[in-house]
C-alpha cells in the first residue's frame, strides 16, 4: 500500500465508523426526542470531524505528521463552519419536508425505527465512506507532495463557493423585500448551487490528499459517491423540485443560469 501500514489503517477504518455511528446516533437520541430529525444535517459535518479526529489520533507513528495535520485542519474548518451554519439556519423552523416526506412512508409505529435506519444509519455510513480518503491520507508516510497541495488549492476553492454562497443567500432572505424572490446575485448569478459545487470541490481535494499515494486512488469511489450524491441525489434535485412549485420566476432562472459548475449566464 505504497508504504502504507496496512493493519493499522483497517483498525482506523473500523474505529472511523464507530465515530460515525456515535455522532449519528447521539443526533438520532435529540431528534427522536424532539421529534425534529432536520438535527441530522447538523450532525454531518460533526461525523467527519469525529471520524478526522480518530484518524489523526490514531494514525500518530504512522502517517506524515504534516499530512496528518494538514487532513486533520481541512475536514475541521469545512465540517465545523458547515454544522454551524446549518444550526444557525434551522432555529427555530420544524421540521425538513424532505425528513417529513421520507418518513411519511413508514407506518406511525414504525417511524422511530425506520428514522434510525434510513435516516441516521444511512448517514452513518456515507460518513464513514465517503471520509476514506482523508482516512487514508492520515497514513500515507511522505510529506504532502504536488497532488496534496492542488487538492488543498481546490479544497479551498471549495470553501469559498460554499461559505460565500451561504453567506450571500442569508443576507438575500434576510431582508424582506426579497420575500418569494428568487435569489440571483454574486455566486449564485454563476451557478444555482454555489455551495453544493464547493461540497464537491472540497472533497475532490481531500481525495488528492490520499491520491498522492498510488493506493490511495483506491478511495476514488467515496469522492464519486459525494458528487453523484450532491449532483444527482439528496442534494441538487430535490431542492430545485421544492422550488419550482414554490418560486414563480424559478424557471427563467434555470433557463439562464448554470446548473452546477459557475459559468456566465445564459442570455434569456
Amino acid at each position: 500500500m505504497s508504504g502504507v501500514d496496512g493493519g493499522a489503517f483497517a483498525v482506523n477504518v473500523a474505529a472511523s465508523a464507530g465515530a460515525a455511528l456515535v455522532v449519528l446516533l447521539g443526533a438520532a437520541a435529540f431528534g427522536v426526542r424532539k421529534g425534529l430529525h432536520r438535527v441530522v444535517d447538523i450532525a454531518w459535518g460533526l461525523g467527519f470531524c469525529a471520524v478526522a479526529g480518530v484518524s489523526y489520533a490514531l494514525s500518530a507513528g504512522h502517517g506524515d505528521d504534516g499530512r496528518r495535520l494538514l487532513a486533520l485542519v481541512l475536514v475541521l474548518v469545512w465540517g465545523l463552519r458547515l454544522s454551524g451554519h446549518i444550526a444557525a439556519r434551522s432555529r427555530g423552523h420544524g421540521e425538513d419536508p424532505r425528513y417529513e416526506k421520507l418518513l411519511s412512508k413508514a407506518p406511525p409505529e414504525r417511524r422511530t425505527a425506520y428514522a434510525l435506519r434510513m435516516v441516521y444509519g444511512l448517514q452513518a455510513l456515507l460518513v464513514w465512506f465517503v471520509s476514506l480518503p482523508v482516512q487514508f491520507a492520515c497514513y500515507v508516510p511522505h510529506p504532502p507532495g504536488v497532488l496534496a497541495w492542488t487538492g488543498t488549492a481546490v479544497w479551498a476553492v471549495g470553501v469559498f463557493f460554499e461559505a460565500v454562497g451561504d453567506w450571500q443567500l442569508t443576507r438575500f432572505r434576510s431582508d424582506p423585500a426579497n420575500r418569494g424572490q428568487v435569489m440571483d446575485r454574486g455566486l449564485w448569478r454563476f451557478t444555482r448551487h454555489p455551495n453544493y459545487f464547493g461540497d464537491a470541490c472540497v472533497w475532490w481535494g481531500l481525495f488528492l490528499l490520499a491520491a498522492d499515494a498510488p493506493a490511495g486512488w483506491a478511495t476514488l469511489p467515496s469522492v464519486l459517491v459525494m458528487t453523484y450524491l450532491l449532483v444527482n441525489g439528496s442534494g441538487k434535485p430535490m431542492l430545485e423540485k421544492q422550488m419550482h412549485a414554490t418560486k414563480p420566476g424559478y424557471a427563467e432562472y434555470v433557463a439562464r443560469t448554470s446548473g452546477f459548475f459557475p459559468l456566465p449566464p445564459r442570455r434569456a
